[in-house]
């Protein structure tokens, strides 16, 4: 009994990390599936039988009392008869045949509740919660105006009571339906540039666009630039001192115009005279 309720209570930690989402919200199920909404609510439990028997793919040899998340789940004899021990349970366990059918799709594609889904089904739960407050205090105090206002709050919480689990049967109509493939293949679409892009690219080729030519002092191709030859010097030769391009001769290595002396200011060299 232990180890069930902490096994339970493992599966709610875990849920609450799942990244899916439902194909349909609860706010949109009505438009979603407008017939199939109006069916759940006006005939429940055959409906929550028949999401629950496909749930198990038509395998009723894999049905357990409410998929295992309740205490008595195993024990009543599940094996011998299922089909009658899924239509006790969606007759006098209702809400909970609907809970244990979204718990099992649940577990089994890593589906989350949104934020406004949890909003819609606390809100549920504590209307039912008060209008059973307010139905024991008139009841104790015997004001009739209490009394009336009792009942009142009670038809509004089955009103809810009821809607909510019309939308949450719907739900989980829409999400067998995308599991079995009745919205036909998804259209392909191209994923953006930064989805496309390998590991093994530093650069991620452009998606729709023509090569673009690399930029100066990028490598090609993502290969690295050729090492220089050994031996030599690399491509920032000549070093500092050197003259550069079009500056040669370096200024001052020459004596200005006029320095040499004049012809004539030295005598001839020995041997020879003139005529």
């Amino acid at each position: 009994m232990a180890s069930s309720q902490q096994a339970n209570l493992d599966k709610m930690q875990l849920r609450q990390s799942y990244r899916n989402l439902w194909h349909s919200d609860l706010t949109s199920t009505i438009q979603a599936d407008f017939p199939y909404c109006c069916l759940a609510l006006w005939c429940g439990p055959c409906v929550s039988y028949m999401l629950r028997k496909r749930a198990l793919y038509n395998d009723m040899s894999r049905y357990v009392c409410c998929a295992g998340y309740m205490p008595c789940s195993g024990r009543c004899g599940e094996s011998r008869c299922p089909e009658f021990c899924l239509a006790t349970e969606v007759f006098l366990c209702f809400g909970n045949s609907v809970a244990s059918t979204r718990f099992l799709l649940q577990d089994e594609f890593n589906i989350q509740t949104t934020k406004c889904d949890n909003c819609i089904i606390g809100f549920m739960f504590c209307l039912q919660q008060v209008a059973c407050i307010f139905s024991i205090v008139a009841a104790i105090v015997g004001s009739e105006e209490l009394s009336e206002a009792s009942q009142i709050l009670s038809c509004l919480s089955d009103m809810v009571y009821c809607s909510v689990c019309a939308c949450m049967q719907t739900q989980h109509k829409i999400e067998m339906d995308k599991r079995d493939g009745k919205f036909g293949p998804q259209p392909m679409a191209v994923p953006p540039m930064q989805q496309m892009s390998r590991i093994d690219q530093p650069i991620p080729p452009p998606v729709g666009y023509a090569p673009q030519q690399p930029a100066y002092g990028q490598p090609y191709g993502g290969y690295p630039p050729a090492p220089p030859a050994q031996g030599y010097p690399p491509a920032a030769y000549p070093t500092a001192g050197y003259p550069q391009g079009g500056a040669y001769p370096p200024p001052g290595s020459y004596p200005p115009p006029g320095a040499y002396p004049p012809q004539g200011s030295y005598p001839p060299p020995q041997g020879y005279y003139g005529k």
